[in-house]
Parts: C-alpha cells; structure tokens; sequence
C-alpha cells in the first residue's frame, strides 16, 4: 500500500509542477503581449510601431496613446460606402476608428496602382479628408 501512496504522491507533485509550469508560461506571454501593445504592434508581431495586419481593423495606436477599435457592422457599411463613394476605383481594405486626426472614423483604401489612402469620415458619414499613406 504505501508504494501505491508514494507513487499517488509523486503524480501529484508532477501534476502541480506542471501547472505551475503552464501558469508561468502564460504570464509570461501575457506580459509580451503587453509590452507589444504599448509599442502599438500588438496585431502583427515583429511590425514596425503603428503597424498592424491590413485585414485586420482596429489596433494602431496613436501618437495619443489612443487605440483605433473595429467598427459595427451597420456603421463599417456607412463608412465603406462614403470611402468608395469618394475613391472610385478603390478597394476598401478595412474601416476602423480614428485617433490620429480628430474624425471618428476612417476606411484605407488601396487604388489599382498600389496608391494607399486613408478617407477619414465624420460622424455624418461624410468624407472630410482623403490622405495618401506611404507605402508598406
């Protein structure tokens, strides 16, 4: 009997050996992934600062400390169309709030030729602004 308790016992400190192990692991990745955040490439590991993936909205932080969200989908049509209605031609690559310009909402659009705009919309879901970006 006491090989079958001295074997139960060693089980169980594996067992919590490994969840401690498993519980480190992930502090320990909770706090890179802080660290990429502050750093404003929280989306595309290994991004430039102010980088993030182009299908992906939502993610750029801004010179404010700010963080762009994704929109709802009612408000992403409004502010895709405003975009297309402006660019034609383009390809609306994703919508997403504004915190680098003072409008709540912005759409990238990418032209035939590569050209990278960024059409800021107001809250009317006019167009009030059309930036060319530098290229990727």
């Amino acid at each position: 009997m006491s090989i079958t308790r001295k074997a139960r016992q060693g089980l169980m400190a594996a067992g919590a050996f490994g969840a401690l192990a498993l519980g480190g692991s992930a502090l320990a990745n909770a706090a890179g992934n802080d660290s990429k955040a502050s750093q404003g490439s929280a989306t595309q590991a290994g991004a430039p600062a102010g980088r993030h993936d182009a299908k992906k909205p939502g993610g750029h932080v801004g010179a404010n400390g700010k963080t762009e969200q994704p929109l709802s989908a009612s408000v992403a049509a409004k502010v895709k169309a405003a975009a297309e209605a402006k660019v034609s031609g383009g390809t609306v690559e994703r919508v997403e709030t504004d915190v680098d310009h003072g409008s709540p909402y912005e759409a990238h659009v990418r032209k035939a030729d590569g050209t990278e705009l960024e059409v800021l919309v107001n809250e009317d879901f006019e167009v009030t602004a059309v930036n060319t970006m530098g290229r990727r």
